[in-house]
């Protein structure tokens, strides 16, 4: 119990920990001191494990996590807006913060971004094993808040490996040869047996990462089960799973795809979550109650960053910098011209012409034409976050079975959602292009666009005819040749940030 003890105080004053031994400072917002954690340990060991689990969940919604000016880093959440900043779908109508992200500039070894989002995600990473490190060996299965513990740290270190590999190599979905090259650092907890833990500090082949990501999501499943959580801020058995589902699509293990997004489908109806009814799509995309919402952050006043938040730079009705105007988020016309007439989604954006005032003139962000409507305002800015919704496990399914070439079962798949947004949508055979464009409709805003670019081989084009981008360019996405496999690599993977490279003699090659 002492050393539980010494050890929980030493995660809740300050750490410093990543792949080098100094790389930030970070702190676990647990609101833990000495005579706390001995308050908790007399109380219940439960409660301060539990503490740490939710200073997990309260740093990745930071914000100004490593330079107090970047309201463009808020930890998790811009990394999801940064995923739809370099990409196809989202139109960034004036050059603000994101702006080297839209203009496909911001990924060299040197460059704040490269370096927060690897900050982040092992920031991550450490807090996890924290936890991890309390654990010996598993909890017994009577003890439900230990093995849940254990199982979220578990989710949230496999849920940041999983980024971590498609953002600094390549991640084309199912494709072998990529298995081989070289990926990102591996870190444990000092309790877990590995081998050749010190050795995995260095570039672990993308093969390693997965099977960590596997291992890692797979084990938290089994430790989740029988937990009930409080609120939807936590990892559950549901959102778990979820993830399996995820990697399982970005790694092109097709049948386990579908399994697992079936078996999340039915652990989260059985806390009545399911794909939410047409009229929810217009609530503003602000509450974690919403009963699509498997997974997200329930912000207070004491949680929100204002400013620098997603919120802020996503919704064209809050008054953040793109609702003041500063830099209106727009969807890319080509995509809206794909959403049926007769689909409710088409509702969340404006037509071409949006809604000019009697002078032909936009008085506000959200009167723009292709303005998003879909993510709105609270007045307080405590708009929550959405991490993962029903919706996209469906589509996982569907994905996965068309992959597999049974077009028929896909169709039933994706009716699951459509039967929920479009009336006149009945196909009853579908392929993977055509998932892929209800997953850009469906998800449109919440951080998958660049990632799921990457994993399908699509070309980012902004320059067709007619093209609402302000920066009209094409990023292909092929591996023809030599010379444009090196542009693929150049363009679609980060490179290792500087300050990895200074403290991790293990690293040597930042990628091209």
């Amino acid at each position: 119990m002492k050393t539980l003890r010494n050890i929980i105080i030493l995660i809740a004053a300050v750490m410093t920990t990543a792949c080098g031994d100094d790389f930030f400072e970070q702190e676990y917002h647990s609101g833990l001191d000495a005579k706390a954690v001995d308050r908790l340990l007399e109380e219940s060991p439960d409660a301060a494990v539990n503490s740490l689990v939710n200073g997990i969940y309260s740093y990745m919604v930071g914000g100004f996590s490593y330079e107090t000016s970047s309201h463009d880093i808020f930890t998790f959440a811009s990394i999801l807006h940064t995923a739809d900043m370099t990409g196809q779908d989202m139109v960034q109508q004036a050059s603000h913060w994101f702006n080297y992200d839209y203009e496909w500039d911001n990924r060299m070894f040197n460059y704040r971004r490269t370096r927060s989002h690897w900050g982040t995600l092992y920031t991550m990473i450490a807090k996890a094993n924290s936890i991890i490190n309390l654990f010996s060996e598993e909890p017994a299965e009577s003890n439900v808040v230990a093995r849940a513990g254990l199982g979220q740290a578990l989710a949230v270190r496999g849920l940041a490996y999983y980024y971590l590999i498609q953002l600094y190599q390549q991640s084309a979905t199912g494709n072998q040869a990529i298995l081989d090259l070289p990926g990102v650092p591996l870190k444990f907890a000092d309790s877990e047996q590995v081998e050749n833990k010190a050795e995995l500090n260095g570039r672990n082949t993308v093969k390693r990462v997965h099977e960590q990501i596997e291992s890692d999501l797979t084990r938290a499943v089994t430790l989740l089960k029988g937990y009930t959580r409080e609120k939807k801020i936590y990892i559950n058995q549901a959102v778990a799973t979820g993830f399996l589902a995820r990697y399982y699509l970005l790694a092109g293990e097709w049948q386990k795809a579908v399994s697992a997004s079936v078996n999340a489908q039915t652990l989260a109806a059985q806390s009545n979550l399911g794909v939410m009814n047409p009229e929810k799509l217009h609530d503003g995309f602000y509450d974690i109650e919403n009963s699509g919402w498997m997974w997200g952050f329930d912000h207070t006043t004491e949680t929100q960053t204002t400013y620098a938040s997603w919120f802020s730079m996503i919704s064209n009705i809050a008054p953040g910098y793109a609702g003041l105007g500063y830099a209106p988020r727009l969807i890319d016309k080509a995509l809206y011209d794909q959403i049926s007439k007769s689909d409710e989604r088409k509702q969340l954006f404006n037509d071409e012409a949006g809604v000019p005032n009697a002078k032909g003139e936009f008085d506000r962000a959200q009167d723009q034409p292709h303005a998003s409507l879909k993510f709105g305002d609270k007045g307080d800015w405590t708009m929550d976050y959405v991490y993962m919704r029903v919706e996209e496990i469906v589509l996982i399914e569907a994905e996965a079975l068309a992959h597999l070439g049974d077009a028929g079962a896909a169709a039933a798949a994706l009716g699951k959602l459509m039967a929920k947004r479009d009336p006149k949508w009945h196909k009853t055979s579908v392929t993977v292009d055509d998932v892929f464009v209800q997953r850009r409709i469906e998800l449109w805003g919440e951080g998958f666009n660049f990632f799921d670019f990457k994993r399908l081989g699509k070309d980012v084009n902004r320059a067709y005819s007619g093209s609402n981008h302000r920066v009209k360019l094409i990023v292909l996405h092929t591996e023809g040749t030599s010379e444009s496999l090196k542009k693929y690599l150049v363009d679609w993977t980060y490179q290792i940030p500087l300050t990895e490279l200074n403290e991790n003699p293990l690293i040597t090659d930042r990628n091209p």
